[in-house]
């Protein structure tokens, strides 16, 4: 993290955010980063936050899950709050149209702070309002928004301040960068009231998205996590099992008995699985051709991806994208 923005920083006065929700977000990324803000005017027994909902078109905004969540007006509603704060999701360039990203670009200079929660990063880097900046995203778009704007310095954190910009990787970032911001504005203490009020540990900005897996399981052996952890980390260039035992310092056939014990399948077979709903993911979510989906989840090529994604899936990759 470096240099704080203004928002971050002891202080008593009111603060006060706005927040604009594109359509197709997830409640829970809208929850993350209020409900923290609702919890600490609980504990303080006083207003110290407020925040307004705005929407592109200034109407309920419909989410993932398929409630619209009301709006206090358009864009423009925004102006007055101390910070803004973009929250996106599913479908962002098509939801953040060219008329809103102008917008956008023009109201910036009138926050003291701007924010990005989730897919937001694309919008605010499409609005030029990230150039030069630290920022991340979530962690299935940080390779695609680092190649699509070299201007921004993409890093895979959970979340990130830099100066009067900060993102966060996605609903769970979101309420630990809130936690923080709390514990900067009214110190440590409350922020982990806020947190116990959520049965939660707020989680620091500098940890990586996706971490090895956190057993709570005492049966689980370790070094299954710390496999998988490997797999995910070479998803475009799996390595075979035999190689991965050797790095954890285990038999193939050792490493094969844990994994049927903690998780009912093979490495191989796990492996497979989860390059391909790395697949799928891409096929929904992006336009990348099949090749390049095939070439980056370590498939030989789109043939091999779609056999492989049928007999998993039960219909072929072009299928899943037609619908």
């Amino acid at each position: 993290m470096t240099k704080n923005a203004q928002i971050f920083a002891p202080s008593q006065q009111v603060l006060t955010l706005a927040l604009l929700v594109l359509p197709q977000s997830s409640i829970l990324e809208v929850a993350s980063t209020l409900d923290p803000m609702r919890s600490a005017n609980r504990h303080l027994g006083h207003e110290a936050y407020r925040w307004r909902v705005v929407s592109p078109d200034g109407r309920a905004v419909p989410l993932t899950c398929g409630i619209e969540l009301p709006s206090s007006g358009p864009l423009s509603a925004a102006e007055g709050a101390d910070a803004l704060v973009v929250i996106a999701g599913f479908r962002q360039s098509e939801v953040a149209t060219a008329p809103l990203i102008r917008d956008l670009a023009r109201m910036a200079p009138r926050f003291a702070a701007l924010g990005g929660i989730d897919a937001a990063a694309w919008v605010l880097a499409r609005a030029g309002l990230l150039a030069g900046h630290r920022a991340t995203v979530h962690w299935e778009d940080l390779e695609d928004l680092a190649a699509a704007h070299p201007e921004v310095d993409v890093v895979p954190d959970r979340w990130v301040i830099d100066r009067n910009r900060f993102t966060a990787g996605g609903a769970a970032p979101a309420a630990d960068l809130m936690l923080h911001l709390i514990g900067s504005r009214h110190g440590p203490a409350l922020a982990r009231q806020v947190a116990a009020s959520f049965l939660t540990t707020p989680r620091p900005g500098s940890e990586p998205q996706i971490a090895p897996p956190r057993p709570t399981d005492p049966r689980l052996d370790p070094r299954v996590a710390q496999a998988v952890a490997r797999m995910e980390a070479r998803m475009d260039a799996p390595e075979p099992t035999a190689q991965t035992a050797r790095a954890l310092g285990l038999s193939p056939r050792r490493l094969e008995t844990l994994f049927r014990a903690a998780l009912q399948t093979t490495p191989a077979a796990y492996g497979v699985s989860l390059r391909l709903q790395a697949a799928r993911r891409m096929i929904t979510d992006t336009r990348h051709p099949l090749a390049d989906v095939a070439l980056r989840t370590g498939f030989s090529s789109p043939s091999a991806l779609s056999r492989a994604f049928r007999a998993q899936f039960g219909m072929a990759p072009s299928t899943l994208r037609k619908a």
